[in-house]
């Protein structure tokens, strides 16, 4: 769709100024912060023009659905919009291969199986398989029509049962427990991992002294390196695409799924209109409904830390998104952004091959934290890749 910003009119700004104002970001068609007499919806049907209100409203939108907020409202923004429209009972809710449902309907569904006892994935707003077969269960225990489908008849009985969960999230637990049963060593640790870009999809192209270099040289260097230190661990790596091919993020998931992975750690790099933009920032699942990714998370945050204490990149810190590599993997899954190839600094880090394999060494070292669980743990940026490979060695001779 068309990028829609402060100034632009047209029916696209008319249905994104009622849709806000459904969600309750406008009032009248203002933002309740700016509400002004002889500004009502009728004003706005007649001049539907993006101004300060509904940019101050496509910005708060954004900001709580873990958005980019800068009041555009481009493919994104647009997306989480529909999501966010739809309710519970508005439409028939169905697995579906070749066109998936996603939705805030979606995500109160899963919720209201989870506390039921009948769904213990993540709450993603995604009509999965998964969901799938916790709303047939729920169909079969009630004695229904186990056909999958939430129709009136389902969202009735739904609506007519109590809770029976309550306390913590448990598809958290499962995660944290995974970890933990799995233990501190690295050996027979299966990881997927997925470098942006391949084949034609090149990507920025910066200059080195040794000629010019790729944005998808740079994430398949570190890839690369990355791969080779978790097999001298005796880790299971799997890539998701391979370096000729650049498929879509539904097709990396699915893909990346069927590896029965551990953990996914994906490579980008980041741009920005700003030059003086620069950093490393990670990733993990977390939505505005509360779902987070527990393990996703933790793993970012040791992965941040590892870093920026090792590397000379400034700290952008870890977030919690929705994006679809992150809530369509069915393991716990960290993006990196690791430097904007339109900042001069972050350019002369990631040119450097050093720097390439002390990111490599930082990651792993941040993986081993992970299953460490806090046990004989040692201070941030001090483990190298040496002692750590000597210590996996040490202690599968002792097994």
């Amino acid at each position: 769709m068309h990028r829609l910003r402060h100034g632009d009119r047209g029916p696209a700004v008319a249905e994104i100024r009622s849709t806000l104002s459904a969600l309750g970001y406008l009032l009248d068609g203002v933002t309740a912060a700016h509400r002004e007499p002889g500004s009502g919806a009728q004003a706005a049907a007649a001049d539907p023009v993006f101004d300060h209100h509904l940019d101050s409203a496509v910005r708060a939108f954004q900001q709580q659905r873990g958005l980019l907020v800068d009041g555009v409202v481009g493919a994104a923004t647009y997306r989480a919009l529909r999501e966010a429209s739809y309710r519970l009972g508005a439409r028939t809710l169905a697995y579906q291969v070749s066109a998936p449902q996603f939705g805030d309907d979606v995500a109160a569904l899963q919720t209201r199986l989870q506390d039921l006892g009948f769904y213990s994935s993540r709450v993603d707003g995604h009509f999965g398989p998964k969901t799938h077969a916790g709303l047939s269960s729920f169909q079969r225990e009630i004695g229904i029509a186990s056909d999958g489908i939430c129709g009136p008849q389902t969202l009735r009985s739904l609506e007519l049962l109590g809770t029976r969960v309550t306390g913590g999230s448990p598809h958290a637990i499962t995660e944290e427990e995974s970890v933990r049963r799995s233990g501190p060593q690295l050996s027979g640790k299966r990881i997927v991992i997925d470098p942006d870009l391949g084949g034609d999809a090149t990507g920025a192209v910066v200059p080195t002294p040794h000629g010019p270099i790729t944005e998808a040289q740079i994430l398949w260097d570190i890839a690369s390196r990355l791969e080779g230190r978790m097999a001298a661990t005796g880790m299971e790596t799997f890539l998701s695409h391979p370096p000729n091919s650049n498929p879509s993020t539904a097709q990396r998931a699915e893909t990346s799924n069927s590896f029965d992975a551990d953990l996914m750690i994906s490579l980008r790099c980041a741009s920005s209109s700003s030059p003086q933009a620069n950093g490393v920032a990670t990733f993990h699942f977390g939505n505005s409904h509360g779902a987070t990714s527990r393990i996703g998370q933790v793993l970012a945050n040791f992965i941040q830390r590892e870093i920026v204490a090792r590397a000379p990149l400034q700290n952008c810190r870890s977030h919690g998104r929705s994006w679809d590599l992150l809530r369509l993997t069915t393991m716990p899954t960290v993006q990196i952004d690791i430097g904007y190839l339109t900042n001069d600094s972050d350019v002369k880090t990631l040119i450097n091959p050093r720097n390439r394999d002390t990111i490599a060494e930082a990651i792993l070292v941040a993986v081993k934290r992970l299953y460490l669980l806090g046990q004989d743990d040692q201070p941030t940026g001090t483990f190298t890749f040496k002692e750590l490979l000597a210590e996996e060695l040490a202690k599968a001779d002792r097994a």
